[in-house]
């Protein structure tokens, strides 16, 4: 196949293209673009392995710079596009060069959403989102005592995990009623809030922040309530914003992300797109989904590259993620949303129980804490569509495999 194939980002979704393309026989030039100045890297390790400097930074790499030669792959690094033209098929980037390409594949991913508060421009003042984000709380927990994290989704409770291993006091704040809230059941939210509780977090729900107040450098947070709280760092994780500027500047339809068919097309001939930065149909739960997980960017990458060559197979994965902290490993497969009947497997109050989520007696999704057994399994009956029978899926006495 002779043209030229561009990527926009070099993350899961990015690096996932190249090999897919190369492995469904696409033999053009393929030019891949990041903005970090890093060779591609893991994500997920951030806030725990890496961030506790436990895994060096030489390990962190999705792909070894030989790999990127033997796949005749050119990288650009630290290079950021400023335009896309879809009519003439060329991009253009910040330092003036002009790439065309034949084809393009949008792997933009999503940026941190920023505190919005006064205050929130203090030094000392930290997200997380780049290893370049995590290296610089890494040196500012170096003799630290106080961290507080504002947030209390799984980067934070991750981020608070690690903090207090490295024997840091921990505040979190989250304005919402429970932690981990957009994500799972209030029965799971329970189970983490007395896990940190254990660790020596303090977790406080219903705050809101108010400001951020310093000399220069935080010194402490001030809730709407009128509480305060000390920190000598303080860690913001309250989601994140796909990066959908330069696709809707170029006219592709966007709404809560780059839109895009099963393929993985975009509304413009010749663009695909991949990753967090999409809204996609699910066709497993019928409606539009935007993810934000490695297995959705991986997943995503390869539809998009199979169907660049034209081997188009439809996006049909059932949607998986997964956090550890401390001791307890939880692996969510599926999407809760819509379902009616809570059914816990197991003892809630242990180290090892997992929730279902039926409608009716469809498997929509499961939190597997400290079961992969249960995960594994449930993540094949979702994509199957398997009833279950609630009542008896109580009884730790069967076998899974005999509730179907």
């Amino acid at each position: 196949m002779s043209a030229t194939c561009l990527i926009v980002g070099a993350g899961h979704a990015g690096i996932q293209t190249v090999d897919a393309l190369r492995r469904e026989g696409f033999t053009g030039r393929l030019v891949l673009i990041g903005d970090e100045a890093h060779l591609p890297y893991q994500r997920p390790p951030l806030s725990k392995k890496f961030l506790a400097n436990e895994l060096p930074i030489e390990r962190m790499a999705l792909r070894s710079a030989a790999f990127f030669e033997q796949h005749s792959v050119e990288l650009k690094l630290s290079a950021h596009v400023t335009r896309l033209d879809a009519q003439t098929q060329t991009i253009a980037l910040e330092d003036g060069a002009q790439l065309n390409y034949d084809h393009l594949v949008l792997c933009l991913g999503s940026r941190v959403r920023k505190l919005a508060c006064p205050g929130a421009e203090l030094n000392g003042v930290h997200y997380l989102r780049t290893l370049d984000d995590v290296i610089g709380i890494r040196t500012e927990l170096v003799g630290a005592k106080k961290l507080v994290i504002v947030g209390a989704g799984y980067i934070g409770l991750e981020i608070a995990a690690t903090a207090r291993a490295m024997n840091v006091d921990v505040v979190v704040l989250e304005m919402a009623d429970r932690c981990l809230n957009r994500v799972t059941s209030p029965m799971v939210s329970e189970f983490y809030a007395k896990r940190h509780a254990q660790a020596g977090v303090r977790l406080l729900t219903g705050m809101r922040v108010a400001a951020l107040e310093g000399d220069g450098r935080v010194r402490s947070v001030r809730c709407s309530d009128g509480s305060n709280f000390d920190a000598d760092v303080v860690v913001a994780g309250i989601g994140i914003v796909p990066n959908v500027e330069l696709a809707d500047a170029a006219g592709l339809r966007c709404e809560n992300g780059i839109v895009v068919d099963e393929y993985c097309r975009t509304s413009q001939a010749h663009i695909y797109s991949a990753g967090d930065c999409t809204n996609h149909p699910s066709a497993r739960y019928g409606y539009r989904v935007r993810l934000e997980s490695v297995d959705n960017a991986v997943e995503q990458a390869r539809v998009a590259a199979a169907s660049l060559c034209g081997k188009s197979q439809p996006h049909a994965h059932t949607p998986w993620f997964w956090s550890d902290q401390y001791d307890v490993k939880l692996q969510t497969a599926g999407l809760l949303q819509g379902h009616d009947v809570e059914v816990v497997r197991g003892d809630a109050t242990s180290m090892q129980f997992s929730v279902w989520y039926l409608k009716g007696d469809e498997l929509l999704a499961v939190d597997a804490i400290n079961r992969p057994a249960d995960f594994i399994l449930a993540k094949r009956w979702i994509a199957e569509r398997k009833r279950l029978n609630a009542d008896l899926l109580t009884n730790t006495a069967l076998d899974l495999k005999s509730l179907v």
